[in-house]
């Protein structure tokens, strides 16, 4: 199985909000924003490693790991009904089963509207849904779904991270006592 080109596809799938270029520039630099704040970091200092030591994924990818979790949700029941009306199962009994189907994957709905197709929830949804690696979408618990997405996800966000490195900034201490100059 080759590996998609993530920085296409986050791009292509960070739409189905509505959301423009400008408006994820916009997300980001706010993320960005609050990552300088919480490290008392000036505005021309990078802010990668920042964002590495928070954890915290870049605009595109919150987006896509929002919408990967409403779509768990409203496969295992967890969400409304109107939510887990809109993404289906492929695998149809009596159908031959094809290479690309297997057991968790969604069937990706036809649309009408070139402008606004594309970025419905159920199409983009079953997309990245689709191109999610068989052992994050086939996890049993919300909780060890959203953990292994987000592993998944921040590698794709931070492909140069190599484990053990060390980062610049140590985890900040927030809360009573904290000093703010550190």
């Amino acid at each position: 199985m080759s590996t998609p080109d993530w920085t296409t596809e986050i791009a292509c799938w960070s739409r189905p909000a509505g959301l423009g270029l400008y408006l994820l520039r916009q997300l980001q630099s706010v993320l960005n924003a609050a990552a300088r704040l919480v490290y008392h970091l000036r505005a021309r200092d990078h802010i990668t490693d920042a964002l590495i030591s928070l954890h915290w994924l870049r605009a595109p990818e919150r987006i896509l790991y929002k919408m990967a979790v409403l779509t768990y949700k409203a496969l295992r029941g967890g969400s409304s009904r109107y939510l887990s009306s809109l993404v289906h199962v492929a695998d149809v009994s009596g159908r031959p089963a094809l290479r690309s189907a297997g057991p968790n994957r969604l069937r990706i709905p036809p649309f009408k509207l070139s402008t606004i197709g594309g970025r419905a929830f159920p199409f983009a949804a079953a997309q990245f849904w689709n191109s999610l690696p068989d052992n994050v979408m086939s996890t049993n618990s919300l909780s060890v779904f959203r953990q292994q997405l987000k592993h998944t996800l921040f590698q794709q966000s931070f492909p140069d991270i190599k484990k053990g490195k060390g980062f610049p900034y140590s985890t900040p201490s927030v809360g009573p006592g904290a000093d703010p100059g550190v």
